[in-house]
């Protein structure tokens, strides 16, 4: 007996060994490849207050001389009357409202392709997959040309970037919720109907709460896509005023003087410094509705 309780024994010894020894290394994976991708932003952080000759002879990210010339001359104006705040300013002007309408379109769209038998379901649906593959390098000149004709390049109300979003444009976002959908008992919806719930109800008061992971998802990506947009603005805004962050970023680099890196770098940071809170405060959300969106109920 005292030889299987110690064979039993040194058993459970080598299992909690070996769990402990399979622990510790994904952690120091975990950690390893952590630090190689945080690094670079901290780095950056760090050069924001170096000097330009700093930047470019240490990888370091702690400055020496620590000085704040780089967000001395961020707060500068850069081609007109502009800076990084008004710059930002504009940015959220327009993309705030493309998060919103994209949001509200993308649950009616898959709503209606989830829940609804129509004539053409499937051929409107493949047209819209097919759309997936579509390169937006491709839809670039036909919409300029489009947006040109109707007198919205220019618009100070950001029409060519804001009004698109109204019609479900952003496929990838429609499929998604297409695919938490069918998660969701057709049954919920049917006792609500039997209550007394019309069609905008069911929507309002059971779909969107039951999808809301996946709607935060959507929100999270169209907000980074749009406040990361350089080509659009680029395209469609005219006035100097009226820039976003992103060509503003591009206006801080002084080609003709040399570049100031420090400046360079601290209008970025500032830039995305929205994106990196709001991410961190909706991450519990964002990552239940990517790691739920595949799988099925």
């Amino acid at each position: 007996m005292d030889h299987k309780e110690n064979t039993v024994e040194n058993a459970q010894k080598n299992l909690k060994r070996r769990h402990f020894i399979n622990v510790s290394l994904r952690y120091l994976v975990l950690i390893i490849v952590g630090i190689f991708m945080v690094y670079p932003l901290v780095w950056m952080v760090g050069a924001t207050f170096k000097t330009n000759s700093e930047i470019f002879s240490s990888i370091n990210p702690i400055p020496k001389a620590p000085t704040l010339d780089g967000y001395i001359g961020a707060m500068q104006s850069s081609g007109g009357n502009i800076n990084i705040w008004k710059a930002m300013f504009n940015t959220y002007s327009y993309v705030v409202p493309e998060v919103i309408f994209t949001v509200i379109s993308s649950v009616l769209t898959a709503y209606g392709f989830g829940r609804f038998d129509f004539k053409g379901k499937n051929l409107l649906f493949s047209l819209m997959m097919a759309m997936l593959f579509l390169p937006q390098v491709v839809l670039n000149v036909p919409q300029f040309m489009l947006f040109n004709s109707f007198g919205w390049v220019g618009s100070r109300l950001y029409l060519p970037l804001v009004v698109p979003t109204l019609f479900a444009t952003e496929t990838y976002f429609v499929f998604m919720l297409i695919q938490f959908l069918r998660n969701v008992p057709k049954e919920l919806e049917e006792s609500a109907q039997i209550d007394g719930c019309n069609v905008v109800q069911r929507l309002t008061k059971i779909i969107v709460p039951m999808v809301m992971p996946a709607i935060v998802s959507c929100a999270l990506f169209k907000f980074m896509w749009a406040s990361n947009d350089f080509l659009g603005p680029l395209l469609y805004v005219k006035s100097p005023d009226k820039y976003p962050a992103t060509i503003f970023v591009r206006l801080s680099m002084d080609a003709d003087n040399g570049f100031n890196w420090n400046k360079v770098l601290a209008v970025s940071l500032i830039s995305i410094m929205p994106n990196i809170l709001i991410f961190f405060a909706a991450q519990n959300q964002f990552v239940e509705g990517i790691s739920a969106g595949g799988v099925k109920g």
